[in-house]
């Protein structure tokens, strides 16, 4: 069983351990100099813009993250003893359900995300050729309906 709370900033070092854990396993495309550019902004400005809630363990221990803004799943992120448990689609259900997200953006190259979010009903309706950093990562644009 696991439950989902909120957070403060205090765990944001652990949530940041586990985001660069699963873009590691996920975002192979990523440069390492990019990975290592959105580190300090991450923890030091995304964290705060969003809906931040997180995945933990009937005995506490950290599983997963989702953030949400306007919307928007901004952020969901599993570490990695969690991945294919579950976690993933527990988060996006209550981001869907108790946050109003209706909507994500997925980069392009990310085939793993993409058909997650699929699975879980969301449609690509948009495409992007840059990130939100500007950088030449596509973004596929998906939404609920």
């Amino acid at each position: 069983m696991m439950k989902i709370e909120t957070t403060e900033p205090s765990a944001y070092p652990a949530l940041l351990e586990i985001w660069e854990a699963s873009v590691r396993a996920t975002h192979d495309f990523l440069a390492e100099d990019d990975l290592l550019e959105l580190k300090p902004l991450i923890l030091g400005q995304y964290f705060d813009a969003v809906d931040l809630r997180v995945a933990k363990s009937r005995t506490g221990e950290l599983l997963g993250f989702c953030g949400v803004s306007e919307g928007n799943i901004e952020m969901l992120f599993i570490a990695p003893q969690a991945r294919g448990t579950g976690v993933g689609a527990f988060l996006a259900a209550h981001a869907i359900n108790s946050q109003g997200a209706t909507k994500v953006d997925v980069n392009e190259q990310n085939q793993q995300a993409l058909g997650f979010y699929q699975h879980l009903g969301l449609s690509v309706v948009g495409r992007s050729p840059l990130d939100g950093q500007g950088k030449p990562y596509p973004l596929l644009h998906m939404a609920l309906g």
